[in-house]
Formats: C-alpha cells, sequence, structure tokens
C-alpha cells in the first residue's frame, strides 16, 4: 500500500494530460468528519485510530491497528479520514449533478470493518459513501468490486440492507485473505440475493475472467437496476502482482473498467463513482491500470498502444532507481480488445471458471427471475 502508487499514478495522468482537460476537475478533498465516519464506524475504533496516529508506539491491536497488516504511524487518522473525505467528495458531486462520473484511486478501502482495521484498510471510504447516498433517499445502490480480494468490509456494512447490492468477482477464499467471499454468501435475512460473490479458482486468466464477470454480476446488477453504481477497481489480479495468484492483464483490466462505464450509463444515467483499491505491483501496474481508469471515467480514454511519456520513465528511475513500463498495454488485446466466450456459448463443467460462475447463478439468478442456463 506504499503511497508510491498514488504518486505514480498521478503523474502518470498529468504527464498523459488527463488532469489538464477542462471538463476535469481535481479535488484536494478534507478529512472526513467524526460524525461522516461514525456512519459506519463506531466511535471508539475512531478513537484508538486518532490515539494510534498520535502515539504509534501505543497502539491497541485490539482494533487492528499497530499490526504488521496495518501498522500505525504519525497522522494515521488524517491520513485514512482524507481517502473516505475524497469519495464522499466525488459521490456528492455525482449524485447532485455536479460531475457525470467521480475517481478516488487513492480510495476503495474495502477490508475496514466498522470496528476495525483489516487488510491495509483503515476507514471504509465506499461504504461511507454508501450511507451517504442512502441518507439523501437514494433507493438502490450496486456497489461492484473487481479487486482480487474479497470486499468483505462493504459486504459486512451492508450484509442485511435491501437497497444495497455488493458484488465481488475474487480469487477463491480457500488460497487467498480475507478466506470469505462464497456463492452461498447472499444476503441477510432481510436482504437476500443483495451480497453476490464470485469466488475464481488461482490462475484464471483474462477470457476467463471477463467471461465470469459478464455471466454473473452484470446480469444480476442489470436485475437489480440501480441508481447509482460505485465500483472497486483494485488491480492486484494482475499477473505481476505479489501477493495473489490470477493471471489478468492490464488490457483485460481496462476492457472490465469500460464495461463498468457502459452499465452506469445504461442504469444509472452515468452516476457513477470508481475507487481505486488493492496493487502491489506499484511501478509496472498500478500508474497504468489506474491512469485508464481515469482517462475512461473522464471520457478521455487512453489507447492501450500509448507509449508512457519519457518524463514520466525519467522520474522512475530518478527516484525509484528502477526501470518503467514503456508503454500503457501489455500487448494481450488484439485490436484493442481481449476476446472471451459469452455464456451464450454454452456452459462447461470440466472447466473450473465456469464452476465457480454456475455456483454463483445457482444461488442467486431465481431469486431475480433469471435463468441459470441461458440468462
Amino acid at each position: 500500500m506504499s503511497p508510491v502508487r498514488l504518486d505514480l499514478t498521478a503523474r502518470l495522468c498529468e504527464e498523459l494530460g488527463l488532469f489538464a482537460q477542462d471538463d476535469v476537475v481535481v479535488v484536494n478533498p478534507p478529512v472526513a468528519s467524526d460524525e461522516e465516519l461514525a456512519t459506519v464506524h463506531d466511535m471508539g475504533y475512531v478513537q484508538a485510530v486518532r490515539h494510534a496516529g498520535e502515539h504509534p508506539d501505543d497502539a491497541d491491536q485490539r482494533f487492528g491497528i499497530g499490526t504488521e497488516d496495518d501498522p500505525a504511524f504519525v497522522g494515521m487518522h488524517e491520513a485514512s479520514a482524507r481517502i473516505v473525505g475524497g469519495t464522499l467528495a466525488v459521490t456528492k458531486d455525482v449524485w447532485t449533478g455536479r460531475a457525470r462520473h467521480g475517481v478516488n484511486f487513492c480510495g476503495g478501502m474495502h477490508h475496514a470493518m466498522p470496528d476495525r482495521a483489516a487488510g491495509f484498510c483503515i476507514y471504509n471510504d465506499a461504504s461511507v459513501a454508501i450511507e451517504w447516498l442512502l441518507a439523501q433517499g437514494v433507493e438502490r445502490i450496486a456497489y461492484i468490486d473487481i479487486d482480487v480480494h474479497h470486499g468483505d468490509g462493504v459486504e459486512r456494512c451492508h450484509w442485511n440492507d435491501p437497497r444495497v447490492m455488493t458484488c465481488s468477482i475474487h480469487e477463491t477464499g480457500r488460497v487467498l485473505f480475507p478466506g470469505t467471499g462464497f456463492p452461498g454468501d447472499i444476503g441477510g435475512p432481510d436482504a437476500m440475493g443483495t451480497a453476490v460473490n464470485v469466488a475464481l479458482p488461482p490462475g484464471t486468466g483474462d477470457a476467463a475472467w471477463l467471461r465470469a464477470l459478464h455471466a454473473s454480476i452484470v446480469p444480476l446488477v442489470r436485475a437489480f437496476n440501480p441508481q447509482v453504481l460505485i465500483t472497486q477497481q483494485g488491480c492486484d489480479s494482475h499477473f505481476q502482482d505479489p501477493l495473489a495468484h490470477l493471471a489478468i492483464s492490464v488490457d483485460a483490466q481496462r476492457q472490465a473498467m469500460e464495461a463498468l462505464h457502459r452499465l452506469s450509463h445504461e442504469l444509472c444515467d452515468g452516476r457513477w463513482i470508481a475507487l481505486g483499491g488493492g496493487g502491489y505491483e506499484v511501478v509496472e501496474v498500478v500508474p497504468r491500470s489506474w491512469t485508464h481508469l481515469t482517462g475512461i471515467a473522464s471520457h478521455h480514454p487512453i489507447r492501450l498502444d500509448t507509449e508512457i511519456p519519457l518524463a514520466w520513465n525519467a522520474y522512475v528511475r530518478e527516484r525509484y532507481d528502477v526501470p518503467g513500463p514503456t508503454v500503457m498495454n501489455d500487448g494481450v488485446a488484439e485490436g484493442g480488445v481481449v476476446w472471451w466466450r459469452g455464456w451464450e456459448s454454452g456452459y462447461n463443467p470440466e472447466d473450473p471458471v465456469d464452476r465457480a460462475v454456475m455456483a454463483t447463478r445457482e444461488a442467486l439468478f431465481p431469486l431475480y427471475g433469471l435463468d441459470v442456463w441461458f440468462d
């Protein structure tokens, strides 16, 4: 979770001219207030985070802080609450119509729980944004998480709320943190069918990943018909990421982002809040993936074959003493497209990815009047 990845993403966006577009506004967000955080988080936990940020050596590990995954550091509360402030800022602008789409690639802290930190995440910015939208009277919100890890914190915060559909496509919890997110996890007693989990086997590649996304989450979100779409674009599904075992290219990640963008226009009149998330190959992968996200959301998409500016790579070498990527793709897409088979091509029970998709479809499709074989 090194801030290097945010610095390099912002610099790449700037070098490619995204921040200079007349219709793009870069926001310097405030620190979220305790009242805003309290819509999701217990105040005892917030106070513990604030104390840890003032006295890192005295962090209370009962709250998950001061641990290997979530070490305490000076300014911990302010830095983490500013991430929430950023997601709230773009959410408010999107809902009130001041912006068509909003991006906070610093956000997407999807593992944070109401009463504790987890998985590098302190405050759950997506859930705070969802609660703000609900307070405005929004009746249906869809959250789609394509991070390689299960979006457990967001799911848990809204587990029993029928107004919120949480969707996560991730590497199976049988082999990867946080060990949750199975097809049978479909929501609380008052919200059955509003938790969607697609648990993929290790080694899943581009075509199978895109097939799984379109054969499970997309039709269910269409059936739910949300008014607002919030998405989390953790790019740790990449084949170079050191913490997981999927084999996804930047090319396919970009294609998934384009699909989510189209879905926001199809269902939500374009109301789309796009967040970052995980991603631990901080030079080669994260800056390219989230720059593509920013380009798509700003309606100034960056072509896959775009060469990375020399000035950006010079900065990488000077600042971090490593070579950076030279082009915005991984060379996988043909003609700018990664090919994948739609579900209409048929179910293959010998394919472990198809079996994972079918498990999700069987758990949820009947609740929405959808056919597990054909819809």
